[in-house]
């Protein structure tokens, strides 16, 4: 099992990461999804572990807007000037030493474009989009992460695709 959070740990905080747009509570979302998937989940096989720790990820990330929104209207009602934290990049992906600069000022500017335009994309599109191509899971093991249909998946997953061309198409 600690191969297994060890592998996923920096992944998953990309994840909620973007959902949430805040370091501190991306790091707590994972460690609490991480403690349920051992306390509850470690005599399972491993190979269900995946899509296990996504679909507990997922539901601390509904948690965490759920108790954001009751927040806000409270801040809002009582007029608080609260100043959000700033969004931290993003680590960057470590840099292949046979590029030349040209080549990894490119990646790292298209790096950044795709982090902003990730930020903008409505929330399921986002959270189906990293599932499917930055962890590699399947339909339904995604489905089975975001508690909705495979065709759910399927559509979020187009737009979300669709949108991201038009958006990064210069940078092909």
């Amino acid at each position: 099992m600690q191969n297994f959070l060890t592998n996923i740990e920096t992944r998953a905080f990309r994840i909620a990461q973007f959902a949430t747009r805040n370091r501190d509570d991306a790091l707590e979302l994972v460690q609490e999804a991480m403690l349920k998937l051992v306390q509850n989940y470690a005599g399972r096989d491993e190979g269900e572990w995946g899509a296990l720790f996504y679909a507990i990820l997922q539901s601390r990330i509904r948690d965490w807007q759920r108790r954001q929104s009751v927040r806000n209207r409270f801040r809002h009602w009582f007029a608080a000037n609260e100043d959000e934290d700033a969004q931290d990049e993003l680590e960057q992906l470590p840099s292949d030493d046979s590029f030349d600069p040209a080549t990894r000022l490119g990646n790292e500017q298209f790096m950044r474009r795709l982090e902003v335009e990730l930020s903008a994309l409505p929330y399921r599109q986002q959270q189906v989009f990293l599932l499917r191509v930055w962890e590699g899971l399947d339909v339904a093991q995604t489905a089975a992460a975001m508690q909705c249909s495979e065709s759910a998946v399927k559509t979020h997953h187009a737009r979300a695709l669709e949108k991201l061309r038009l958006k990064l198409e210069d940078h092909r």
